[in-house]
């Protein structure tokens, strides 16, 4: 099966016309947008379907109050103003679940008691999970404005007690404010940025 092409507007939607958002609307982000993010979110590739991601979705105002401290200061404004910010996690036990995940081989084998192969995996998938996030969140309706800046340590201690998760990034959801947007920054072209052999 050959799959078809998605027309302009989807792609506008996803990529083109999409923006990394640093001002909300006052519209609500509900439960259900967010179980539809990450029921899309998750159908993304993984090495071996390892899906290390893990997501706190920080939404009410206690969570917030607690998010705030750990946030660097040019950060607070948009993701308190956020109906929502994700944090999104990478679990460092991720191969206890590859017996679920990727049940035809004993794929745990490969990851558990090996460090370095746990960070890299967990990091990269985790980012790719993180990538594919943002897509969801568009295709929803919704903008995303994911951001780095952030006391990591401070963040670990307070939504992942226990150090089994660690933050990857966190990224804020709502319906973003045109308003509020900077001139987007240019893109390389094709040229300066790939290659075909």
């Amino acid at each position: 099966m050959i799959n078809p092409s998605l027309d302009a507007a989807a792609l506008d939607i996803l990529f083109r016309h999409a923006r990394s958002h640093n001002g909300w609307l006052d519209k609500p982000v509900s439960d259900a947008q967010l179980q539809q993010i990450y029921d899309l979110m998750k159908m993304g590739p993984t090495a071996a379907n390892s899906c290390p991601a893990r997501i706190v979705f920080v939404k009410n105002a206690d969570a917030k109050a607690r998010l705030q401290p750990c946030l660097n200061a040019g950060n607070v404004e948009k993701s308190m103003t956020a109906p929502v910010v994700a944090i999104i996690g990478m679990d460092m036990e991720f191969y206890d679940k590859l017996p679920k995940l990727f049940p035809h081989t004993d794929a745990r084998s490969w990851f558990a008691g090996k460090p370095d192969k746990i960070q890299e995996n967990a990091f990269r998938n985790s980012s790719l999970q993180g990538a594919y996030f943002i897509l969801a969140v568009r295709a929803v309706g919704l903008d995303a404005g994911p951001m780095t800046g952030y006391d990591v340590e401070k963040i670990n201690a307070t939504f992942f007690p226990g150090g089994k998760v660690k933050v990857n990034f966190i990224c804020a959801i709502g319906h973003g404010d045109e308003n509020k947007l900077h001139p987007r920054h240019p893109r390389l072209e094709f040229s300066e940025a790939c290659q075909i052999l």
